[in-house]
């Protein structure tokens, strides 16, 4: 519904929400991180520490809380690409810098907060990277412990939703719904949006406050009308059917949605000289839009990250990267800590 990135909304209006963290923290964290928090003391932060190159693929939020009655944090990293980051481990450290950076200047602090770092992942690959950020470090192993003392290293809590069983989800009806819904999304077809959709209605039934139940179906079905590109208008009024005789109370919802759908849908593929209907002007007038817009996003991320490492790039290098498609540009920006010279760029360039 002309959301530009929906995980990130979908993500940040969920665990935004103190009692859907709260319960995330009570049924996820490990017992020993549990024992020494105080989950009376949550608080979610404004900031954000996703710099534009990576917001694509990242969400995160920042909460507040008392770690062994000390004020410390809890940073939550979601990624959303369709396969995991190899360098994450690194990626969190430097937000962890700069969140301790920014509280010790806002704070006027003479010691470094405690923060927790967790990833949530629910891509279609299952996450082979270390969480441990020694991993990264070239020979590590290998040094003697006393040497090891002097080297900085850490470790993340890691959830792969992606892997997770029905059963394994835990929690109230908003985080099973979040949770079922994120797994599905990348790992089955459009069958994946109606199991979401069904599963939802069953748990959204147990919430008492039908005006919260019937917001939260809400920010649920803009997601999936905004990610699963696989739905047909056929389908939308399938769902809406389906809707009036399963959860009365969300079919004036959706069919609003569903509208609104058409309409932007429409507006869209004439926009791009795509008039052949509202299907053609959503599949192809969006898609294809969305789609030049992350390309060219690529290219200069691309460009960016290869001339901050290796200098000013050869023009004729440049020339072969404004050619490339998006995935081969996606790899490209994904291993850029493991190149040591650009001819390791060289080889997916033709």
């Amino acid at each position: 519904m002309g959301i530009q990135n929906p995980h990130d909304k979908f993500f940040k209006e969920i665990f935004g929400n103190v009692e859907v963290a709260e319960d995330f923290f009570t049924n996820y964290l490990p017992q020993s991180i549990l024992n020494i928090i105080d989950l009376e003391t949550i608080e979610p932060q404004k900031d954000s520490f996703i710099n534009k190159d990576l917001e694509e693929s990242f969400s995160d939020l920042l909460f507040k809380v008392n770690i062994n009655n000390t004020p410390g944090y809890i940073y939550f990293l979601f990624e959303h690409k369709s396969y995991p980051s190899k360098d994450i481990a690194f990626q969190l450290l430097k937000y962890m810098i700069e969140i301790w950076e920014a509280k010790v200047r806002k704070e006027q602090l003479n010691k470094l907060p405690i923060i927790i770092p967790l990833v949530i992942y629910h891509g279609t690959e299952r996450w082979k990277a270390s969480t441990a950020l020694k991993e990264m470090i070239n020979g590590y192993d290998k040094l003697p412990e006393d040497v090891k003392a002097y080297i900085p290293n850490y470790e993340y809590l890691l959830y792969d939703i992606s892997r997770y069983t029905d059963e394994e989800i835990k929690g109230e009806a908003q985080l099973k719904i979040f949770f079922t819904t994120v797994r599905d999304i990348f790992t089955k077809s459009s069958k994946g949006a109606w199991d979401s959709i069904d599963r939802a209605i069953a748990y959204l039934k147990e919430l008492e406050d039908k005006q919260t139940a019937t917001e939260y179906f809400e920010t649920l079905m803009r997601y999936i009308f905004s990610v699963d590109k696989s739905l047909t208008s056929s389908d939308v009024s399938k769902i809406v059917k389906k809707i009036e005789t399963t959860y009365p109370e969300g079919s004036e919802v959706v069919m609003t949605l569903a509208e609104k759908l058409r309409e932007e849908g429409l507006k869209e593929g004439l926009e791009k000289g795509m008039e052949k209907g509202l299907e053609k002007g959503m599949e192809k007038g969006l898609e294809k839009g969305l789609e030049k817009g992350k390309r060219e996003e690529r290219i200069t991320t691309a460009i960016k990250l290869l001339t901050k490492k290796f200098g000013p790039l050869p023009e004729e290098l440049k020339s072969k990267i404004l050619k490339l498609d998006a995935v081969t540009l996606e790899v490209i920006i994904d291993g850029i800590f493991d190149y040591e010279s650009l001819d390791d760029v060289k080889k997916y360039l033709g």
